[in-house]
C-alpha cells in the first residue's frame, strides 16, 4: 500500500554476562514446619546478608523469588569472588545461631550472551546456570567451564568437579568449584579431584579464607541486622552509643570502642579465665592477664581507630584472636570470648548466639551480657537476645524481659517485614511460664 511504513521489529538487547543463581538448601521443607513469621524473618535475614555482597562485587540483582536470587555480573571473576564472599559471610553467621536457624546456601555461575530486559534475562546461559545450581552443594561455589576459561585464574582458585549431563542442555557441561582454604593463588592452577570429593573443612576459619570477603569496601558493610562479622566491619568506625552505659555490666569492649571515660558502674571486675580484669580509669583500655582478651581488645581498638590501618593488619589481628580463643579449654569461656570478639567487630547480633552457648555452659558473664543486650539500641539485636533467653528459659531475665515487653525500644516497626522486640519479649516470657 502506497505510503505505508514497513514494520521494523525492535532490536533485541543482548549482553555477555556472568549469571549467578543462589538458593537456600532445604528451604521448601523448612517452610512447611515454620510459622509465617519465622519464614518472613528467615528471608529478611537472607536478603540482608547477601544483597550487600552482590552489590560490593558489581552484581545487579535481577530478581529475588522466595529464597532464590538471580544476579548478573559484567565480570566472571567478580561473580566468583562474590560467591566466595557470600559463603564466608554465611559461615560467620551460622556460627552464631542455633542449628535450626542456619542458612546453607548454594551458588552456581555460568557466563554467556543473554537477552536483557528491564527486570529479567533470558537465554541458554541462564538455563545452564539454573541447572548447575541444582547439582551444587550447600556452602559451595560451582561454576561452568565457560566461567573457568573467562575468569582471572590468578585471582580465583579452582577444582574440576566433573562433566555432567544437565536436563534440557545438549552434551555434557564441565563443572568446577572453588576449593576450600587455605591456598595460594599467585600461580594459576587447577586441581583435579574425584567428582563429589570434599576438601577438608576447618572449623576455625571461613571456607574460603576471607580471600574475597576482605576485598569488600567499607561502604558495603551496612548496619542494621549486624548478622555477620566480616573483614569489612573492621574498616568501619564503631558507632558511639548515645546516652549512659546500658545496664550494670557494660562490657569492656564497648568502653574501649566508645572512647570515653568509663563510669563507676563500668569499672566492675570481670572474672575471665581465672584472672581479674580492671578498666583503667581515664586510659580507655584494659589491663589483662588473658592473651585472648588482649587480642580481642586489639581488634576493638583497630575497629574504632581514627587512623587508617592496613586491612591485612586488621585481618591478622582477628586471626590471632580466633587462634587464642580456640586454645581455651573451657567451652563456656570460648563461647564468651567469641561473643566479645563479635562485638569488637561491631556484630552484636552474632554475639548473641555465642553468649547463648556460654550460658548453656554455665558462664556467668555470658548470662549477664545476654540479658544486657535486651536494652541494645538496635531492634534486631534485642529480638535475637529475647529469642535466646526464651530458648534458654532463663528466669533471671524475667524482669528485663517484662520491661522490654512493656516499653520496647528504639527502631520498633511491627509491620510485615519490620522489627518488634516487644513481641519477641512477650514470646520469651511465655516460654518462661508467665
Amino acid at each position: 500500500m502506497e505510503g505505508a511504513t514497513a514494520y521494523t521489529a525492535p532490536a533485541l538487547k543482548t549482553a555477555n554476562l556472568a549469571i549467578v543463581f543462589t538458593d537456600i538448601q532445604g528451604f521448601t521443607e523448612r517452610t512447611s514446619r515454620q510459622t509465617l513469621e519465622q519464614n518472613q524473618r528467615l528471608l529478611k535475614v537472607h536478603h540482608d546478608l547477601l544483597t550487600p555482597v552482590f552489590k560490593a562485587f558489581g552484581g545487579r540483582i535481577i530478581k529475588s523469588i522466595g529464597d532464590a536470587f538471580l544476579v548478573t555480573f559484567e565480570s566472571p571473576t567478580q561473580a566468583v569472588l562474590g560467591g566466595m564472599a557470600i559463603q564466608d559471610r554465611l559461615w560467620q553467621y551460622n556460627r552464631s545461631v542455633l542449628e535450626a536457624e542456619r542458612l546453607d546456601v548454594r551458588v552456581a555461575i555460568n557466563v554467556g550472551e543473554v537477552r536483557v530486559e528491564p527486570n529479567d534475562v533470558f537465554g541458554e546461559p541462564v538455563n545452564i546456570a539454573s541447572r548447575v545450581e541444582a547439582i551444587a552443594e550447600a556452602g559451595e561455589v560451582f561454576f561452568t567451564e565457560a566461567v573457568y576459561l573467562a575468569m582471572n585464574k590468578a585471582e580465583v582458585p579452582s577444582q574440576e568437579v566433573g562433566a555432567f549431563e544437565l536436563k534440557g542442555i545438549p552434551g555434557k557441561i564441565r563443572v568446577f568449584r572453588v576449593p576450600r582454604a587455605p591456598y595460594r593463588v599467585e600461580v594459576p592452577a587447577v586441581v583435579h579431584v574425584t567428582p563429589g570429593a570434599q576438601a577438608p573443612i576447618s572449623n576455625e576459619q571461613p571456607p574460603f579464607g576471607n580471600l574475597a570477603l576482605s576485598r569488600m569496601p567499607v561502604s558495603s558493610h551496612v548496619p542494621g541486622p549486624d548478622l555477620a562479622a566480616t573483614a569489612a566491619a573492621l574498616g568501619s568506625r564503631a558507632a558511639t552509643v548515645g546516652g549512659q552505659i546500658v545496664g550494670h555490666t557494660r562490657t569492656v569492649i564497648e568502653s574501649v570502642k566508645a572512647g570515653r571515660r568509663p563510669s563507676a558502674l563500668a569499672l566492675r571486675k570481670l572474672a575471665i579465665g581465672g584472672g581479674v580484669l580492671a578498666l583503667v580509669l581515664g586510659v580507655g583500655f584494659v589491663l589483662r592477664d588473658s592473651p585472648a582478651e588482649n587480642a580481642i581488645e586489639a581488634v576493638a581498638e583497630a575497629s574504632s581507630s581514627k587512623e587508617k590501618i592496613p586491612l591485612k593488619e586488621k585481618l591478622a589481628l582477628v586471626q590471632d584472636a580466633e587462634k587464642l580463643i580456640s586454645q581455651e579449654k573451657s567451652p563456656g569461656e570460648r563461647a564468651w570470648l567469641r561473643g566479645q570478639l563479635a562485638e569488637a567487630l561491631d556484630a552484636p547480633g552474632q554475639a548473641v548466639g555465642f553468649y547463648q552457648s556460654g550460658v548453656k555452659a554455665e558462664h556467668g558473664d555470658a548470662e549477664d551480657r545476654l540479658i544486657e543486650l535486651l536494652e541494645h539500641p538496635e531492634c534486631s539485636v534485642r529480638v535475637n537476645a529475647a529469642d535466646a533467653l526464651g530458648n534458654l528459659k532463663l528466669d533471671s531475665a524475667r524482669g528485663e524481659l517484662e520491661d522490654l515487653a512493656e516499653d520496647g525500644g528504639p527502631g520498633e516497626d511491627p509491620g510485615l517485614f519490620g522489627c518488634d522486640s516487644r513481641e519477641a519479649a512477650k514470646k520469651a516470657l511465655k516460654r518462661l511460664g508467665r
